[in-house]
C-alpha cells in the first residue's frame, strides 16, 4: 500500500509588518510661456527633416515642434509642405502661450527656411530679428587627391 505524505501546514516564517515608506514628489514646474511677449525661434532644417523650438529671452526652451510630432512620416518630412505645417502649428502653440514679438534664426540647407519665411510674413508677429546661422568652413576640410587614370 502506498502512504501519503502529509504537509506540516504550521509556517514557521515570522511576518514582519510593511512600513510605508514615504514618498518625495518633485514639485510641478509652472507651465513654460513668454513673460514679456519675445521670444527667439530657432528653424533647424536639415535635407531629412525640420524642427522649430520657441525659447524665451534666457534661452529655456519653451516649446518646439518636429515633421513627427505633426504626422509625417519617412521622405514625406523633407517636403517644404512638412516644413510649413511644422512652423504652423509652432506658431499657434507660441501664441497660445503669448508670443507677440519673436527673434527668428534660421540655420541648415534644407527646404523648411524658406516655407519659416513664407509663413512668418502671414502669421501677424513682429520680426525684430531676422539672422540665418548656418555655419560655413572658411576653408573646410582638406580635399581628397585627384584620381590618376
Amino acid at each position: 500500500m502506498a502512504t501519503k505524505k502529509i504537509k506540516d501546514t504550521k509556517d514557521t516564517t515570522v511576518k514582519t509588518p510593511k512600513v510605508a515608506s514615504k514618498v518625495v514628489k518633485k514639485p510641478k514646474k509652472a507651465p513654460a510661456f513668454f513673460r514679456s511677449g519675445q521670444g527667439c525661434m530657432y528653424v533647424r532644417s536639415t535635407f531629412n527633416t525640420t524642427r522649430v523650438t520657441f525659447t524665451d529671452l534666457q534661452g529655456n526652451v519653451v516649446l518646439w515642434s518636429t515633421a513627427g510630432s505633426c504626422g509625417f512620416k519617412g521622405s514625406k518630412r523633407s517636403t517644404p509642405f512638412a516644413a510649413t505645417t511644422i512652423i504652423e502649428a509652432g506658431l499657434g502653440k507660441a501664441k497660445e502661450n503669448g508670443l507677440t514679438s519673436v527673434d527668428v534664426y534660421l540655420k541648415g540647407p534644407g527646404t523648411g527656411k524658406d516655407a519659416a519665411l513664407r509663413v512668418l510674413k502671414t502669421s501677424g508677429l513682429d520680426i525684430n530679428l531676422l539672422a540665418d546661422i548656418t555655419p560655413i568652413p572658411h576653408n573646410g576640410c582638406r580635399s581628397k587627391k585627384p584620381r590618376r587614370v
